[in-house]
């Protein structure tokens, strides 16, 4: 299995924090922490790399990330780590993990997050800028709960848990600080699907049959791309702006191979062959 790299301190420079691996077109990020996958600046440093990994490999389609273990997708921050840094310190950490988000977010690839145990406080952040989310049923619980410890969700949480439930349900959700399960996380709009499966690894691999759908040749991996980026981008701006926006990314994708090949397809009435141009 290839993993990512970067540059980290001496102490924690051996040891891979996102594991990193492609299957038919699929990027695999597995968060890898024992025992909580709980996330450092080291490990947002790991994600980072591995998103501008997949970014630049020509042969992903599509992003998976998913937890290690059969107990945790991620515990969010880790505490212990939090409560030796001083203030300035804590806010840089927070300034990078927003930033690694972001390029996660914005990466004109989708995203599928498979959580494939608990999903609190900062796990559910960056569960949350992913673009679609698969959960295992029964497997954990999801939350912001960081009211308990007189702080925010400080990773994207009040922001992007207002896009999902709107504002007056994100409110009560992050001031009770209760985590509830993948069900109700559902009915909430939190997360797409939820599966079930005897294992983590039976869980992971209908993830990534469903993440196949969305790669070459069977998909127009260049309009999902596009479809994503009208979608990210098109939310934060009027809607005389998105719109524009929205036609711009549709001329491009008009003056594609992927468009021509689609159309003349549909007219011979056989299957598409995509190459992502």
């Amino acid at each position: 299995m290839a993993t990512v790299t970067s540059e980290t301190p001496t102490e924690t420079a051996a040891r891979t924090l996102v594991q990193y691996e492609v299957r038919d077109g699929v990027a695999i990020f597995t968060l890898d922490d024992p025992p909580a996958n709980t996330y450092t600046h080291e490990m947002m440093r790991h994600l980072d790399e591995a998103i501008l990994r997949a970014r630049f490999d020509p042969s992903v389609d599509v992003i998976v990330i998913t937890g290690q273990g059969e107990k945790f997708f991620c515990a969010g921050a880790n505490i212990n780590m939090l409560q030796k840094a001083d203030p300035t310190w804590k806010y840089y950490f927070c300034l990078h993990a927003n930033e690694t988000l972001l390029r996660l977010e914005h990466t004109p690839k989708l995203v599928i997050a498979a959580l494939n145990g608990h999903t609190v406080g900062g796990g559910l952040e960056i569960a949350m800028a992913a673009d679609l989310r698969i959960a295992r049923r029964g497997a954990g619980k999801v939350g912001l709960p960081e009211v308990a410890l007189g702080v925010l969700p400080g990773t994207g949480g009040t922001q992007r848990l207002t896009k999902l439930v709107g504002t007056s349900r994100a409110i009560e959700l992050m001031v009770e600080g209760r985590n509830f399960d993948f069900d109700e996380a559902q009915q909430l709009g939190i997360v797409n699907r939820v599966v079930d499966a005897d294992s983590r690894d039976a869980f992971l691999e209908q993830v990534l049959e469903y993440a196949r759908q969305f790669t070459r040749p069977g998909k127009a991996t260049f309009a999902v791309g596009n479809i994503k980026r009208s979608c990210q981008s098109g939310a934060e701006l009027p809607l005389e702006q998105g719109l524009a926006l929205e036609r711009e990314l549709q001329a491009l994708l008009f003056n594609s191979a992927d468009a021509k090949e689609g159309l003349t397809a549909y007219v011979e009435k056989r299957p598409a062959q995509f190459t992502g141009k």
